[in-house]
């Protein structure tokens, strides 16, 4: 062997030493520490996240040029993150995933500019972005240039969205400033127990407020899925999660100018679904649970709930429908008996926007009393949240299908997709009821003085309910008038979705030109 190729081969050896000692982190006590928490490392759990033997990493090597306070003496290398690319299901994502093992995951300057490159690459090469969170905020030895990188950050996550998909993985603690590049991108994913979010921590608050609560309790997974609506997502473990954000990518479009991925369907395009007769009672006061109705419409009774904790009066899910991915927006009226209040405004206004920027048809699903009434919700601001749903459908130039099932009352009809705000397809069943307010309220407001002033008010309430919902609540009121387009069997539901939704799949809406809309916040 001559000398060059032998040198070549020390090289090689070293290189590889190098990478090596890269991946495994700082010690083995340090790996050994995470697992005892509970958590894997940042390789970990990207090989669980990509496909096998996919991902490409960048900057690997890179170092912190910081000193002070003893950083000189602590160079490791990757700087607490990792970055790079591969693939889920065969298509491009790209990743950062923080190693909570150097300098706790937290973010000096070498680090953001390692995040700021894998997040410019994902814009230019228009694929999905991942984040994989697991940090302790901004590296206080680095001073201000540790919150320079976080507005970096904060300025890709809003240049991005709507662009590409971006999807928050919490894995561990996200406090202060950091917890803001999460709520800018479009879904985040937390796991119980391991993960935090706030922006000023127990003690904190302890020492301002007096109040007394532990990490979890502040801002851990089922807080921000139950209450706040921060997370999208929550899990007991972390592979269960890993598993998930691999399903909802199967789901997304690579970037704006895509549609989503089709994927064969099994479940024949034609099948009637005659057991949502036995699934919706006719009476409008009983209720019923509406993810029944779904999982028997979409394919193969498989759907994706988004915020499945949070605001519950309404369901968000993404599903299939022979095989092409739909967002699908329904009342539900097993809780609070389907009404809009004002989370559930934000809840649907979102979603409806998500799928908007990423070409998802939207399947609205409609039994709904009106608008929750009350002091509390009058003073929260339901005018102003409400108007976000609104805006939302206004907005969305994507097909748009309504299927009224039974109530659709007041304000809450308008804003739930109906026909005089855009819907391109309204459906009905013969149970539907279509009207400014149930006939009892109506019949009150109306004949209020002719009801007072008889021998028997109750008889002549009942005789004009009747007349009211008789004359203006029948079925076909709305259809008589071009406000729907057909009153459908409902074993027909699901073909005539499908069927619609194909005839708009070449849709072209033309939208005015202007920097951007100015919708309520």
């Amino acid at each position: 062997m001559s000398e060059a190729p032998a040198a070549f081969a020390n090289r090689l050896d070293e290189l590889r030493e190098i990478k090596d000692a890269a991946r495994r982190g700082p010690d083995d006590a340090a790996t050994q520490r995470q697992h005892e928490r509970g958590k894997l490392t940042a390789h970990e759990r990207i090989d669980l996240l990509l496909d096998p033997g996919s991902f490409t990493e960048l900057e690997a090597l890179r170092r912190h040029r910081a000193t002070g306070f003893g950083l000189e003496q602590r160079r490791p290398h990757s700087d607490g993150v990792v970055c790079g690319w591969g693939t889920v299901d065969g298509r491009t994502v790209f990743v950062y995933a923080h190693d909570f093992r150097i300098f706790g995951g937290a973010l000096g300057e070498a680090h953001a500019q390692k995040i700021h490159k894998v997040m410019d690459l994902a814009e230019a090469a228009g694929a999905p972005l991942v984040s994989l969170n697991d940090g302790a905020g901004a590296r206080i030895q680095e001073g201000v240039t540790a919150l320079a990188g976080y507005g970096g950050i904060f300025r890709r996550n809003t240049r991005c969205s709507g662009v590409i998909p971006q999807i928050s993985v919490m894995l561990g603690p996200c406090a202060g400033g950091a917890a803001y590049s999460p709520a800018l991108t479009d879904f985040v994913f937390m796991v119980r127990e391991t993960s935090q979010m706030f922006i000023t921590g127990p003690d904190v608050v302890q020492a301002v407020t007096g109040e007394e609560i532990t990490q979890n309790g502040l801002g851990g997974a089922d807080v921000h899925a139950e209450t706040s609506g921060v997370a999208a997502f929550a899990y007991d473990d972390e592979a269960t999660c890993l598993a998930d954000v691999r399903y909802l990518l199967s789901l997304l479009p690579a970037n704006n100018n895509e549609a989503p991925p089709h994927a064969p369907a099994a479940d024949p395009p034609d099948r009637r679904t005659d057991r949502l007769l036995d699934v919706v009672p006719t009476d409008p006061a009983r209720a019923y649970d509406i993810c029944d109705v779904i999982a028997e419409i979409v394919d193969d009774g498989e759907f994706l709930q988004v915020h499945a904790g949070w605001a519950t009066n309404v369901v968000c899910a993404l599903a299939r429908l022979d095989g092409h991915v739909v967002g699908i927006v329904a009342n539900q009226p097993a809780v609070l008996a389907g009404v809009l209040d004002i989370e559930a405004s934000e809840k649907a206004a979102r979603f409806v926007q998500t799928c908007d920027a990423f070409n998802v048809p939207l399947v609205t699903l409609v039994d709904v009393p009106g608008f929750l009434p009350g002091v509390d919700q009058e003073h929260g601001g339901i005018i102003r949240h409400g108007a976000k749903l609104l805006y939302a459908y206004c907005n969305a130039t994507v097909p748009r299908v309504q299927l009224i099932l039974r109530k659709a009352y007041g304000g809450a009809y308008i804003v739930m997709d109906s026909r005089s705000i855009g819907t391109d397809v309204s459906l009905a069943w013969p149970t539907n009821e279509i009207a400014v307010m149930g006939a009892e309220g109506a019949a009150n407001v109306i004949f209020r003085r002719e009801i007072k002033a008889a021998d028997d008010p109750e008889a002549v309430r009942a005789l004009k309910i009747k007349e009211y919902r008789t004359e203006l609540m029948h079925p076909y009121y709305a259809a008589e008038r071009g406000l729907v387009d057909d009153v459908i069997e409902p074993g027909e539901t699901r073909a005539l979705l499908i069927r619609s939704l194909a005839m708009l799949r070449t849709k072209h809406a033309d939208i005015p030109a202007r920097k951007h809309g100015n919708p309520p916040v």
